[in-house]
């Protein structure tokens, strides 16, 4: 790497990785579920306030989100999104104390030439990624609007660059029946238990005819309260993805029968409600992920690997949505072992040395990336081969 401005974001990121390692080992070690991420989004803030970021927080009247900004709003603008929620039960199973931590590195490392290349930094903190749509409720208030491209990076087993999620709906499904002594008067109940096991048997049967690549699956959250009384009331919540959201429209319906199956065979009544919006497909911006190969590359991450352990980029997000609007990318970046996300074992992975080099190199590439970005499409960028800049070579470095 010959680019004396890559290289003072490398140096800057380098620098503050001691504290980066310490705040992804801090929200790992205090995980915290989607709209209840109080002391993870304040600590996620307050790491950028400490490097000159201005402040908004709350943002847009959510409580465990924020907008931290540097530069003024007129320049080439490149968001980073910080997600903390963790998964109940699990942990951060899916790593993202790591990439709150990336979001942060790469904020601070372009912090550091902002100025003389003409950009403005945000890291936004977007709560509830974990099916909460958080960041559809900020699309929703007005977040993002000003932004010239969107980047995240997010742990996975090996490295992929390109994200191609699932449009995706989240339901929590409720039957309501009628209790009754299971023994003594069985005929005066409504089994709402058996309505979930008639929609589930039916489900299973849909699945033969459904399109290749599309997912229907949840679990039931409560399913009576005992043995010898007939269930009152059944909870579940199920997930329903598509490639697109044309598709998962269509889609829907069908499986919305399937939960109706149940209520008509027993007599319970269904009540099918969203817990978020609906997460949408991934509208990749080619040229900047184009450029996020080649930074990783160049810092020895490796795309060459085994298809059956690069899937993660399947899994749905809410920055999908945000791509929408925004030129947007979201590489995935591996921090090695057997485990895969959602498992214990991979929020083990999300700590320790593997873990750190993984954040260090995250960082380092979303803020080259933005680097590059901004010379291709930023109003006042100088060109690094004609124009000298304030930063000392490598050559330079090593002798002063």
């Amino acid at each position: 790497m010959s680019d004396p401005v890559k290289l003072a974001v490398g140096d800057a990121v380098s620098a503050a990785a001691p504290e980066l390692i310490a705040l992804s080992n801090r929200l790992h070690g205090d995980p915290e579920t989607g709209w209840n991420e109080h002391r993870s989004s304040a600590a996620v803030a307050a790491a950028l306030a400490d490097h000159g970021f201005a402040l908004e927080q709350p943002y847009l009247g959510l409580k465990t989100a924020f907008r931290a900004t540097l530069g003024p709003p007129d320049r080439f603008t490149v968001g980073l999104l910080a997600e903390y929620d963790a998964l109940p039960g699990l942990g951060h199973a899916c790593g993202h104390n790591l990439i709150s931590a990336m979001s942060v590195g790469a904020a601070i490392g372009l912090a550091r030439v902002a100025g003389d290349l003409g950009i403005a930094v945000e890291v936004i903190g977007t709560p509830a990624e974990e099916g909460g749509g958080g960041k559809i409720e900020l699309l929703n208030r007005g977040a993002f609007q000003n932004l010239d491209l969107a980047l995240m990076a997010h742990p996975a087993p090996v490295d992929v660059a390109e994200a191609r999620p699932f449009a995706v709906a989240h339901w929590h499904v409720q039957y309501e029946g009628r209790a009754a002594h299971a023994a003594a008067y069985p005929e005066r109940g409504v089994n709402a238990n058996d309505a979930f096991v008639i929609a589930q048997v039916a489900l299973g049967l849909l699945r033969q005819q459904l399109p290749a690549g599309v997912r229907v699956h949840g679990v039931q959250t409560r399913g009576g309260e005992a043995p010898n009384a007939i269930p009152e009331r059944t909870e579940g919540r199920w997930y329903v993805r598509a490639e697109t959201t044309e598709q998962l429209l269509a889609l829907e319906e069908r499986v919305r029968r399937c939960f109706e199956a149940g209520a008509l065979a027993t007599g319970a009544t269904l009540t099918i409600e969203p817990e978020s919006e609906r997460y949408a497909e991934m509208r990749t911006d080619e040229d900047a992920l184009e450029w996020y190969r080649q930074n990783a590359r160049a810092l020895g991450r490796n795309f060459d690997v085994d298809p059956a352990a690069a899937t993660m980029n399947r899994a749905s997000t809410d920055m999908g949505n945000v791509s929408q609007l925004v030129p947007a990318i979201h590489p995935y970046i591996g921090v090695g072992g057997d485990a895969s996300n959602h498992q214990p074992a991979f929020a083990d992975a999300c700590v320790g040395p593997v873990a750190e080099q993984a954040l260090r190199d995250g960082a380092t590439a979303l803020a080259w990336t933005a680097i590059d970005a901004a010379r291709a499409r930023g109003r006042t960028i100088p060109d690094p081969q004609t124009t000298p800049h304030p930063y000392p070579t490598s050559e330079q470095r090593i002798t002063t």
